[in-house]
């Protein structure tokens, strides 16, 4: 499937994340031990905001390695954010192509999927006739989580975003047993509008992949004071990954199944994530 990581906080090199942390993301594209596949080879992509108060978010993604990408060694040593998202892939059937590869963007947007919707191409034209048609055009690759991604807009991400992700998962699961379809969906997200971090994991047989968020700072440096890089975060500072980028014991918290969070400026929140299913979606003809 894939590997995700993201970062909410004082503004840092992307690369302290991606490049020079222990097991990082792109470590994690060589040698992941928590996802399906060990190797994430089709693709990357980092999406990062230029401050804490939305707006645009810029992209770099490629169809390369990540591992063997220089311009993403030199462009993740240089460019400084408070919050960005990045992404390696492993391909479940579509091409790999730059298109396919993730941050999503739409707006001040950006969407990072791990997982997948089973039988998607038997159910894609029912997804994607769904899609609102203003917002149609924005749809530039074949995979699945694009599709997830543009549901969710359709359903007001932007007025109430872990509502409308609900909605969608409920969407593509209702449409799933309208084909025969059970145990649809399989999902860990991370998406954002520049200033809040969500994160949901889930999946329809309650056996998702795996999610993890940094602990409390103030709990992190007790156990390590004579770690430089600990010292340096603030109790703002959060980081939320497929697999921990260290291995530290007691530096991160794995996220319970069927579970959102918001990650802000203030206290971050947790709460369930129910999906709802809508009553419209019939059997195909």
């Amino acid at each position: 499937m894939c590997r995700w990581n993201a970062y909410f906080g004082q503004p840092v090199l992307i690369d302290e994340l991606l490049f020079r942390t222990q097991h990082g993301l792109i470590d994690q594209s060589l040698h992941s031990r928590m996802g399906v596949e060990t190797t994430n080879g089709d693709g990357f992509g980092v999406g990062w905001y230029r401050d804490g108060n939305g707006g645009t978010p810029a992209r770099y993604r490629s169809v390369t390695p990540a591992w063997s990408d220089a311009n993403l060694r030199d462009l993740a040593s240089y460019v400084e954010s408070p919050l960005f998202l990045a992404h390696i892939r492993a391909t479940t059937g579509t091409p790999v192509q730059q298109t396919n590869c993730h941050p999503f963007r739409h707006g001040r947007w950006l969407f990072v999927h791990n997982g997948v919707i089973t039988g998607f191409q038997t159910m894609r034209r029912d997804l994607l006739y769904a899609v609102d048609p203003s917002l149609f055009d924005g749809i530039a690759g074949s995979t699945d989580s694009e599709a997830l991604f543009y549901l969710a807009l359709t359903f007001g991400l932007e007025e109430d975003p872990l509502g409308a992700v609900e909605q969608a998962v409920g969407f593509v699961e209702a449409t799933g047993r309208a084909h025969g379809i059970e145990n649809a969906i399989q999902m860990t997200l991370g998406f954002s509008d520049g200033e809040r971090l969500y994160a949901v994991r889930y999946s329809s047989e309650q056996r998702s992949r795996t999610l993890f968020v940094s602990e409390d700072v103030e709990s992190v440096r007790a156990l390590y004071p004579d770690n430089p890089r600990f010292q340096r975060m603030t109790a703002e500072d959060r980081v939320v990954v497929s697999e921990p980028v260290s291995d530290l014991p007691g530096a991160w918290r794995e996220v319970p199944e069927s579970t959102a969070l918001i990650i802000q400026r203030g206290p971050d929140q947790q709460q369930p994530f129910r999906p709802r299913s809508p009553a419209d979606v019939t059997a195909p003809a």
